[in-house]
C-alpha cells in the first residue's frame, strides 16, 4: 500500500487585572478570540503570548489573547519541570494570564487552545478534554510522543469535528517557505540540518531533531517512502527515498557544529542555501489565521508522514542501518493505536 494512502486512512476567563499594554479587542473591531496554554514548559508560551497580547499587535497578529493557562511539566525531565515555575510567573504577572489547575477547568475559559507541552509524551491525554469540547487547536511539536499517538490524535481531531495542526516555527520561516513555493523550480533534492539533543524518554528525532525534519518535509513535501539512518554519538544522518527517486536527508547535529538550522536545496534552476529559522511571527500569523478560519495550514497527511520518517529512523537504528519502509511502521502504528479502543 503507497505510504500516503495508509497516512490518509489514518486520519479523516476571566481576564484578571491586565496592564494597558493588552489588547481587549481585536484591531479590526469585534471580541477577540480567547486563548488557552496547555503545558508552561516552553519558551514559546511566553513568546507567543508576548506577540498575542500585545494592543499594538498588526492586523495579522491580531484578534486572539491569551488569557488561561495550565501549567503541566513532565516529572521526569528536568528540563520540562524545571521551567513550569518561571513561565507561570511571567504569564502571570507581565501577560495577566490566569492560570488553573487542569485542562478541564481551561476549556471553560476559552474559545481556542494551544497544547504546548515540550514533550509529546502527554499530548495525547491532554488533548481528549480538547477533543470532547471541540475547540480548535494548535499543538506545538512534537505533535505526539509516538507515531501511534501522533495516528490516534488525528483520528480523534477526525471523528470530534475539531480542527488541529501542528508544526515547527521553522515550516514558515521565509527563506524555507520560499524553497517550498519553487524559488529553484520543482525539489529533486534537499540536505536539511538541525540541532538534534535527545531525550532519554523519548524517540530520539521526536525530541528536537523535529526540527530539522519538518523542514526537509517543508521542501520535500509528502511521499517518502524509506528511510536508513547512521548515527554516531555526535550527529545523525537519515536518508529518505522519495516516490520517483528523489533523495532527501536529515542531519541531526550535536557535536562539533553550531546551534543551526538550514537545508540545501537542489533544483533545476540551480543549488540554493534555504536559510534558517525566521522567528515565531511566521507561525503565529498562521495560527492565529487558523483560529479565525479552521483551516489547518499544514495536512494531517504531511505531518504524520513527518512522524513516520521519524519512526523509521528509529527502527533502521536498531537494524543497523537498514532501509525501513515508512508504509511498515505506519501500519504496525496504526494496528497500535486501534488496539487501544479494543
Amino acid at each position: 500500500m503507497n505510504v500516503r494512502i495508509a497516512l490518509t486512512i489514518a486520519l479523516a476567563l476571566s481576564f484578571a487585572a491586565a496592564p494597558a499594554l493588552f489588547a481587549e479587542e481585536p484591531a479590526a473591531g469585534g471580541k477577540a478570540l480567547r486563548a488557552g496554554m496547555i503545558g508552561l514548559d516552553t519558551s514559546h508560551t511566553v513568546a507567543f503570548a508576548k506577540v498575542l497580547n500585545d494592543a499594538k499587535a498588526p492586523p495579522e497578529l491580531s484578534g486572539v489573547r491569551v488569557v488561561a493557562a495550565f501549567p503541566g511539566g513532565s516529572p521526569d525531565v528536568p528540563s520540562s519541570i524545571d521551567r513550569v515555575p518561571e513561565y507561570t510567573k511571567t504569564l502571570k504577572e507581565q501577560y495577566g494570564v490566569e492560570i488553573v489547575d487542569s485542562v478541564e477547568a481551561l476549556l471553560e475559559k476559552v474559545d481556542v487552545v494551544f497544547l504546548e507541552s515540550v514533550d509529546g509524551r502527554p499530548h495525547l491525554e491532554q488533548a481528549r478534554p480538547v477533543f470532547k469540547a471541540r475547540k480548535p487547536m494548535f499543538i506545538d511539536k512534537p505533535v505526539a510522543g509516538t507515531l501511534a499517538d501522533a495516528i490516534e490524535i488525528y483520528d480523534l481531531a477526525k471523528a470530534s469535528g475539531t480542527p488541529i495542526f501542528s508544526s515547527s516555527a521553522l515550516r514558515f520561516s521565509p527563506g524555507i517557505a520560499a524553497m517550498r513555493a519553487g524559488k529553484l523550480g520543482p525539489v529533486t533534492g534537499c540536505d536539511a540540518y538541525s540541532p538534534c539533543e535527545t531525550e532519554e524518554h523519548v524517540p530520539d528525532f521526536f525530541w528536537y531533531g523535529v526540527h530539522g525534519v519538518e523542514t526537509l518535509f517543508t521542501i520535500m513535501g509528502t511521499g517518502c517512502q524509506s528511510v536508513s539512518r547512521t548515527s554516531t554519538p555526535g550527529a545523525d544522518v537519515a536518508v529518505g527515498v522519495w516516490e520517483g527517486g528523489r533523495i532527501g536527508s536529515f542531519r541531526g547535529l550535536r557535536q562539533g557544529a553550531p546551534h543551526d538550522y538550514g537545508a540545501t536545496v537542489f533544483g533545476p534552476k540551480g543549488i540554493g542555501q534555504s536559510g534558517g529559522y525566521g522567528g515565531y511571527e511566521p507561525l503565529l500569523v498562521e495560527i492565529v489565521k487558523f483560529f479565525k478560519t479552521g483551516e489547518p495550514p499544514v495536512t494531517a497527511e504531511e505531518t504524520l508522514e513527518i512522524f513516520a520518517f521519524m519512526e523509521a529512523a528509529d527502527e533502521s537504528k536498531r537494524q543497523d542501518g537498514r532501509p525501513v519502509t515508512l508504509e511498515s511502521v505506519t501500519a504496525r502504528a496504526r494496528a497500535e493505536a486501534a488496539s487501544r479502543g479494543k
